[in-house]
């Protein structure tokens, strides 16, 4: 009788253990849902929002100019931000206002991506810390689920300009 609840049990830890593995690995590498917070990358996504996000460019370098991402935050490591890339390594940024009289440029190094918020007027982005670490993406957003009135795949940027270097 008790080999008998000990074998149930010990398949039971071996099922679970298999499953949490399978699960893990699902969340790490392909995807999972996200609710985002913050007005920053209004009016694409709203605070609130629920969003899809797959994690499968980043690990094969697939990330692009104008996808939105999921990152941890260089000044916070424990939290996470949600920006849209706006530039790549190698890639001319402007970082002043395109009214500006004198305009400003920096350059995305190696290994590094520019991250901006939708809402200019309301990001701490790349234009505050910089470039960040390739690394540091968790994944990228492309499917909205919550609210229900939105649903679908994510609009452009409404600064479709800052993806110009002019």
């Amino acid at each position: 009788m008790i080999r008998g609840v000990l074998g149930k049990t010990f398949r039971l830890v071996g099922y679970t253990i298999q499953y949490g593995c399978i699960a893990h690995c699902a969340f790490e590498y392909v995807g999972g849902v996200v609710m985002c917070s913050g007005p920053s990358m209004e009016p694409t996504i709203k605070n609130s929002d629920i969003v899809f996000a797959e994690n499968l460019s980043r690990h094969f370098y697939g990330i692009q100019r104008g996808d939105i991402v999921i990152a941890k935050s260089p000044s916070d490591p424990k939290s996470n931000i949600c920006k849209r890339v706006i530039g790549l390594e190698g890639d001319k940024i402007l970082t002043t206002s395109s009214s500006d009289f004198f305009k400003s440029h920096s350059y995305v190094p190696t290994g590094h991506v520019w991250l901006e918020g939708d809402n200019l007027q309301n990001s701490t982005d790349s234009r505050y810390y910089g470039p960040i670490p390739y690394g540091l993406i968790r994944g990228r957003i492309f499917f909205k689920i919550w609210p229900l009135s939105d649903f679908g795949f994510l609009r452009d940027s409404p600064n479709g300009q800052r993806f110009s270097d002019d």
